[in-house]
């Protein structure tokens, strides 16, 4: 997991701010479906939403942890059932400014 600044975070805040989210989590919760399908969506985007409709908080905040720790993505931050993960893929297709 790459460490980022604030000001490198607050970049991607603002470049996330317009995306939709790429997967939803079902009624199955985090399958290894799901991750695979986050997984390639990573790889593919870099920055991603990832929605999981879920109202219990504590669920919520377990199924954001594991995707985070499966994934090796950082959490940029989460805005109700949606969580902003980026994780730079090998072509870095977003450029960061400078820490």
């Amino acid at each position: 997991m790459m460490k980022l600044s604030n000001k490198q975070k607050q970049f991607l805040k603002g470049q996330a701010h317009s995306l939709k989210p790429v997967v939803l989590l079902g009624a199955n919760g985090l399958t290894e479906g799901v991750l695979v399908e986050i997984e390639s969506a990573l790889e593919i985007h870099e920055l991603i939403k990832v929605k999981v409709p879920t109202d219990e908080r504590e669920t919520k905040t377990l199924i954001f942890d594991a995707i985070v720790r499966e994934t090796g993505a950082t959490k940029l931050q989460t805005i109700g059932h949606t969580i902003v993960l980026y994780r730079q893929s090998e072509e870095k297709k977003i450029q960061l400014p400078r820490g």
